[in-house]
């Protein structure tokens, strides 16, 4: 089941048209290939120039700014840090870097200590911040605006989502996937589903990401330039009761080095995450944003597999 390609730039003239083709992937492969998304080629090109710089740099410069030490989810994580498939018994072979919203060190969220609400930890890199904060504001808005095509599609008001996507846990992740060494059992980023409600991912074109549709073996998701590679996460799998899929997917070693850029949207903190209207009976409790992130990053951290 190849994931469609959709062209964004049509939701102008025909937002029924595109909001019924995003419905139907949603429904069936849980991914897609979006086009005519907006987001400036230069943009996108400064973000993994910037990426593969910071990737290069000294381990050294890095332990600084460790995602373990962080209880905002931001910085850096080191090779082998996380395991996405802890059953494989076998640790993720990739280096990543987080990215949140951007708040002051005397914002009242933080001062607060509300879930989620740090500060952002910076490389000491010209042009990082500058580049990584202007893709963020990007990929954000259209994220938020694919919400109003899947409120479409799920015949709820278009504007539904908007009051729980008001100042979300949005992360922007930076992945480098060193080259493959050929050792059993090696792994790029284990057999697992995203977490939030849609991902946006870029990649250099080197291949290694497959996904496992229902009902199928594991595929392939080719390479279009210049093309968002979109799917949908378990919140809002949970959050339309299952009527939209959360696919399984992996990463193998790649045969030469890979870059992504991984734009994970989840919904504010505070946000009520329950079932919709007009999805059936429910199949989970409520939950709030914060709280599901919560468990679902403390598994993947914690059950870290043996190096």
């Amino acid at each position: 089941m190849t994931p469609p390609v959709i062209d964004w730039a049509r939701a102008a003239t025909d937002p029924e048209g595109v909001a019924r083709e995003i419905g139907a992937a949603c429904r069936g492969p849980g991914f897609f290939l979006l086009t005519g998304h907006g987001i400036a080629p230069a943009l996108i090109e400064a973000v993994f120039a910037q990426a593969a710089r910071f990737f290069a740099a000294p381990e050294a410069e890095k332990v600084p700014l460790s995602i373990l030490a962080n209880p905002h989810n931001r910085g850096w994580a080191a090779e082998g840090a996380e395991a996405l498939d802890p059953a494989s018994g076998q640790a993720d072979r990739k280096e990543a870097f987080n990215i949140g919203l951007d708040l002051a060190a005397d914002d009242p969220r933080v001062l607060a200590g509300e879930p989620f609400r740090g500060v952002n930890l910076w490389p000491d890199q010209p042009g990082f911040r500058e580049a990584m904060l202007a893709y963020y504001d990007a990929a954000l808005a259209l994220g938020v605006d694919l919400h109003r095509a899947f409120a479409r599609d799920l015949k709820l008001p278009e504007d539904w989502f908007a009051p729980h996507f008001s100042a979300p846990m949005a992360t922007l992740r930076l992945l480098s996937y060193p080259a493959a060494q050929g050792t059993p059992g090696e792994i790029g980023a284990g057999a697992h589903t995203d977490y939030g409600s849609v991902t946006l991912l870029l990649t250099d074109g080197e291949p290694g990401l497959q996904i496992r549709p229902r009902g199928a073996g594991w595929t392939g998701v080719p390479h279009l330039p210049g093309a968002v590679i979109v799917n949908i996460g378990d919140c809002l799998m949970r959050w339309t009761n299952d009527t939209y899929v959360s696919t399984p997917h992996r990463v193998l070693p790649p045969e030469r080095a890979r870059r992504s850029v991984a734009f994970f949207l989840d919904p504010d903190p505070e946000a009520r995450i329950a079932p919709l209207p007009g999805t059936g009976a429910p199949k989970y409790p409520p939950v709030t944003g914060a709280a599901y992130l919560r468990a679902r990053l403390e598994a993947t951290y914690e059950a870290e597999a043996p190096r």
